[in-house]
């Protein structure tokens, strides 16, 4: 695979290039230093895309923009677990599924990191339900089908952070969820995308979502019904998932939708996923549709 934590990303001194490389620092946070305005190096490989990354090429480059590490064409329609936390289940007054439960945003959701706005459409400002939801995403490294849960991390690329941001009103008019988290930009994913080697244990990564530096969402991963594993397996039965695909594994408890009084996006508000180790921070700030 080569890399241990990977960035695409367009450099300070050309705006029109996009770029892959590795952190120099291989502990910096790359999300939050490039919202605190600190200069980022990133040691450039050869590849354009994180799925044939390359080689180091020697060239060193500073963070311009962060994007999100799979480009639209790269996803194909995104795969999407709901309920796949205890406590999350809980809160939402929701039994435990016994299988995972499925939805499909499409690739026009894919958004990047800030400083690219993560717009709230009109159809959710004028319900003003607009809600975050902080999630673990994995990205298919080789074309696959009717894997099983023993195989499954052998198709797996890596692990990066994700928010599916959901628009409650239309959900809660349907049953059916693609329609009120399928708006355009409703899943930004970043800053890096880590390899499946370097977290050999997902359960012990940590997860916050913090909406304007408070946090409302806090759960270490062992608090997944559905593990890594088999969520690849389902996911992939009778059903191609190509190298790219996207899919996001559910979020934890603490969601805006059940506190009390409920917790809204709303225009400028700043919300941060958090998954340390490695991972590290995917900031977005959102932005009304004009």
């Amino acid at each position: 695979m080569g890399f241990q934590r990977i960035v695409r990303f367009v450099p300070k001194d050309n705006d029109s290039k996009i770029l892959l490389g590795e952190p120099v620092d291989a502990d910096v946070d790359v999300g939050l230093a490039v919202r605190k305005g600190e200069d980022v190096k990133v040691n450039v490989y050869s590849g354009s895309s994180v799925l044939d990354a390359g080689a180091p090429t020697g060239e060193v480059a500073t963070i311009g923009r962060i994007l999100a590490p799979l480009a639209k064409k790269e996803v194909g329609t995104i795969r999407c677990i709901g309920l796949n936390y205890k406590k999350h289940a809980e809160e939402a007054k929701m039994s435990i599924p016994e299988i995972p439960t499925l939805f499909l945003k499409p690739d026009t959701c894919l958004a990047d990191p800030w400083p690219a706005p993560t717009i709230i459409p009109k159809h959710t400002i004028a319900t003003d339900s607009a809600d975050y939801e902080s999630e673990l995403a994995i990205v298919i490294s080789k074309e696959c089908k009717n894997v099983s849960e023993e195989d499954a991390l052998d198709y797996v690329l890596g692990y990066t952070a994700s928010n599916d941001i959901s628009s409650r009103a239309a959900q809660f008019a349907q049953t059916q969820w693609c329609y009120s988290k399928g708006f355009d930009g409703a899943c930004p994913i970043g800053p890096v995308l880590v390899a499946r080697d370097a977290i050999p244990d997902v359960g012990a990564l940590r997860m916050r979502g913090l909406k304007n530096g408070r946090v409302l969402q806090e759960s270490p991963l062992t608090d997944l019904i559905f593990s890594v594993q088999q969520i690849v397996s389902f996911v992939s039965q009778g059903t191609t998932l190509q190298a790219g695909t996207l899919i996001i594994t559910g979020t934890p408890a603490g969601v805006g939708f059940a506190k009390k009084p409920s917790e809204v996006l709303r225009d400028g508000d700043e919300f941060v996923v958090e998954i340390l180790p490695k991972i590290g921070s995917l900031v977005n700030v959102m932005k009304n549709e004009e």
